[in-house]
């Protein structure tokens, strides 16, 4: 399944049928916006190639050897919407290699203009489904996985569309390092207990909070995103959730 941040809304929903005649892994939601400028149509036809991760062919054994120079350790942030948090950490921790995962293409756009503005060279960008990323890299190859404000889905009868379920949580433990990490934010509620059911009855991952403070509050040098400051002026308190890999 793959996941659309709410920075980046999908479109309308497709139909139950629709869903039933999908593969486990197909990508719910519009994956164009509004047109493309000129100069973004250019950064996806000419820069996104040399930055887009292949799972066509054979991964790398060594996800840290797809950055030049080679980085010190490898994230992953899935659904990246507008790209502030990402960038934010890219320019925070040059020596760690950052993996975007965004199947919108205005979000890709975006993000392409940041690096290209900001000259960032250790961000490389997957235009798909974060499930067939998980699945085609090595094993225990990345140090953190970061899901922020994903699209919640909130009836009932799309809850099977919410990136989170059981599949995709070993997935994750499948890519993670021993005390690795999987960060997850969200201002819905229910979300975030259906996040807490699938980590906690995992025995793959440990939830890290000690205190309330420790979900209550965004974790040391968070970048809010455009739609994390949006929740925060109507009210809305999120939860940030620190879940880490067993070894």
């Amino acid at each position: 399944m793959s996941v659309a941040s709410r920075d980046s809304r999908n479109g309308d929903a497709p139909s139950d049928d629709d869903i039933a005649a999908r593969a486990p892994g197909s990508f719910f939601g519009r994956r164009k916006g509004h047109k493309l400028r000129i100069h973004q149509t250019e950064l996806i036809e000419h820069l996104l190639p040399r930055l887009a991760l292949d799972i066509a062919g054979p991964c790398p054994s060594d996800l840290a050897s797809l950055f030049d120079p080679r980085a010190d350790e490898v994230r992953l942030e899935i659904g990246f919407g507008g790209g502030e948090h990402l960038i934010a950490e890219a320019r925070a921790f040059p020596k760690v290699g950052f993996i975007g995962c965004e199947p919108y293409v205005n979000g890709m756009a975006k993000i392409l203009a940041q690096i290209e503005t900001q000259d960032i060279g250790n961000i490389r960008l997957f235009a798909g489904d974060a499930t067939e990323l998980l699945a085609s890299i090595p094993r225990h190859s990345l140090v953190r996985i970061d899901l922020i404000h994903p699209d919640p889905w909130p009836k009932r009868r799309h809850w099977k569309r919410r990136f989170v379920q059981d599949a995709t949580v070993a997935a994750m433990a499948r890519a993670l390092k021993p005390d690795g990490e999987f960060r997850f934010v969200s201002d819905i509620a229910d979300y975030c207990a259906w996040t807490l059911k699938h980590l906690l009855r995992s025995a793959d991952f440990a939830w890290t909070a000690e205190r309330a403070a420790d979900w209550r509050r965004p974790w040391t040098d968070y970048t809010m995103t455009r739609y994390g400051r949006k929740a925060e002026r109507e009210g809305r308190q999120a939860a940030y959730l620190r879940f880490r890999r067993n070894g």
